[in-house]
């Protein structure tokens, strides 16, 4: 990927002990996109390409999005690689698996700063990107992650309550 360390600097990599525990949800599950939006009240930031899909398939483009290609390991089909490709502006990062990157930290942080809507495009895996994208997000954004099987989560002030923000 041009312009991305290729070797990035790990901040935070996830214990096999804790792989379990996040799993599972960190707030309610939306199955559908315009429940999810009614619900949120303020800048969106979206975290995997399946989420920011249906976000755009129900007209609303978030703030901020991280993506990495994939779905549950696979590929996302064409339709899905397009719709996440229209957004203001591109950052790239390097972030393998289960690990948080300087470099996906960095493209994070500089994406909610940024006006317009702006894609992270992830060489790796961006799945553990909604627990610094709660950090970093305005008050009031509602940060939206995919829980494999069942749909979106997203829920900025549970999210923040669990992790005791």
């Amino acid at each position: 990927m041009a312009g991305a360390d290729p070797d990035p600097e790990v901040v935070a990599e996830l214990p096999d002990a804790l792989r379990g525990e996040l799993k599972k949800p960190l707030g309610p599950v939306y199955t559908d996109a315009e429940t999810l939006l009614a619900d949120a009240d303020g800048p969106i930031v979206a975290v995997g390409d399946i989420v920011t899909y249906h976000l755009l398939e129900a007209d609303a483009r978030p703030d901020a999005a991280l993506v990495d290609g994939r779905t549950e390991r696979e590929r996302v089909d064409r339709e899905v690689r397009e719709a996440v490709a229209g957004f203001d502006d591109r950052l790239e990062a390097v972030n393998p698996a289960a690990t948080l990157s300087t470099t996906l930290l960095e493209a994070l942080g500089e994406a909610v700063r940024r006006p317009g809507s702006v894609v992270v495009a992830v060489d790796g895996e961006e799945d553990l990107a909604a627990l610094p994208a709660v950090l970093v997000a305005p008050d009031g954004a509602a940060v939206v992650y995919g829980q494999p099987g069942e749909g979106m989560v997203g829920d900025y002030d549970r999210l923040t309550a669990v992790l005791g923000v």
